[in-house]
């Protein structure tokens, strides 16, 4: 048993080298995502007054509310810093579920996502991910009417939210 004691270190190292690209990939997945992918809008309004309008015209229009995400206060409880940052998921079945008809996978994007973030100087923004970028990453091609209304019922609650 001595006697392969010296193969100890080589796979060691070689568990290393295995483990460096396959990080690596992880990284570069998470990096594929891209700032065209995501909308944006500056808001005019306090980062509370956003968050309330964005969810008060969520519920005009008659969208489903699924929930909101104190990122922040989740940040806080975990003794981390972050500025302060909202996330609203909210969707209309009938129209969120013909997405994942076609693309099961689709169903990591639905509901919407918006995202209310504050910066260091207090400027407030709104952004979401561009539904066209969603009907790409999901090769959902049977659906543009859909993705197409979407996107739009989207830029108006942001646009809502943020005058």
């Amino acid at each position: 048993m001595n006697r392969f004691k010296f193969l100890i270190p080589l796979f060691i190292s070689a568990s290393f080298v295995a483990a460096v690209p396959i990080a690596h990939a992880q990284r570069a997945a998470v990096r594929a995502e891209t700032a065209a992918d995501v909308l944006s809008l500056r808001s005019a309004n306090s980062f509370d007054e956003t968050v309330s309008k964005l969810t008060a015209d969520v519920a005009v229009k008659g969208i489903r509310h699924f929930a909101t995400i104190d990122q922040a206060d989740l940040a806080r409880g975990a003794n981390l810093p972050l500025k302060r940052s909202t996330l609203v998921l909210f969707g209309n079945p009938p129209l969120g579920v013909q997405f994942l008809q076609s693309n099961p996978l689709a169903g990591l994007d639905w509901p919407v996502r918006m995202l209310v973030t504050e910066d260091a100087v207090g400027a407030v923004t709104v952004s979401w991910t561009d539904f066209g970028a969603i009907a790409r990453r999901y090769r959902i091609n049977d659906r543009a009417a859909q993705f197409k209304m979407a996107g739009e019922v989207a830029a108006s609650i942001a646009s809502a939210a943020t005058q």
